[in-house]
């Protein structure tokens, strides 16, 4: 019983990990939430948490291991990330201030959003490069002065989800407590998005350059 407990926390810790940290998708999803309503928020939320679906699927077939092995592919996907990035800064100033009270025609847009972008993300590649290998061998993680039993894999996976879930729950609905002051948040979130967006595009950007070796031709 403990080391199921414990199993699920486990999991729920390393979907925090991923999911918490300040960045670009927390980013999209604090501006889809504060413009066009928690649905809209937790749209772009599940599209990032979908990413993640995929990138354990690859984990497990072996592909996330290619792609570390492989700096170029990473390099060209670390690129295509920070061009995307600066688009959906540009799309974040440009909706800035232009609020919508319908939040269902806004959802697939973040979902979408947010799907493609976490497809791209350096950062979420990395973690499934690091951290997110522990998903794999459950048997290898230790928690609370715990071993995990290697049994106990499918409930690390189920936590590791569940932690996912309840920051694309409860981020959204957080920013959106402010009730009526929202509209007022809303122009100053979509503006420092926007930044947030802006400065890990170009960070992408310099270090695709590094990894794919164009920095020299510029030097």
């Amino acid at each position: 019983m403990l080391a199921a407990v414990v199993s699920l926390l486990a999991g729920a810790l390393l979907g925090l990990s991923l999911a918490a940290p300040p960045g670009p998708m927390n980013a999209v999803i604090a501006e889809e939430s504060v413009n066009r309503g928690w649905r809209s928020g937790f749209a772009a939320g599940v599209g990032a948490m979908t990413a993640d679906a995929c990138f354990f699927v690859l984990a497990l077939a072996g592909l996330v291991a290619f792609i570390r092995d492989a700096p170029t592919v990473r390099g060209v996907m670390v690129g295509v990330g920070g061009l995307l990035m600066l688009y959906f800064a540009y799309g974040a100033v440009r909706s800035a201030g232009s609020f919508s009270d319908s939040e269902a025609a806004s959802d697939a847009a973040g979902f979408k959003k947010a799907f493609v972008l976490a497809l791209t993300n350096p950062y979420q590649i990395t973690w499934w490069l690091t951290a997110g290998v522990g998903l794999l061998s459950p048997g290898e993680i230790g928690a609370f002065g715990v071993n995990l039993p290697a049994t106990s894999g499918t409930l690390t996976i189920l936590g590791f989800f569940l932690g996912i879930f309840v920051w694309i729950t409860g981020f959204p609905a957080s920013l959106r407590a402010a009730g009526e002051r929202v509209d007022s948040l809303g122009t100053g979130i979509a503006y420092v998005s926007a930044l947030v967006l802006v400065y890990f595009g170009f960070t992408f950007l310099g270090d695709a350059a590094g990894t794919l070796g164009l920095l020299g031709h510029f030097g």
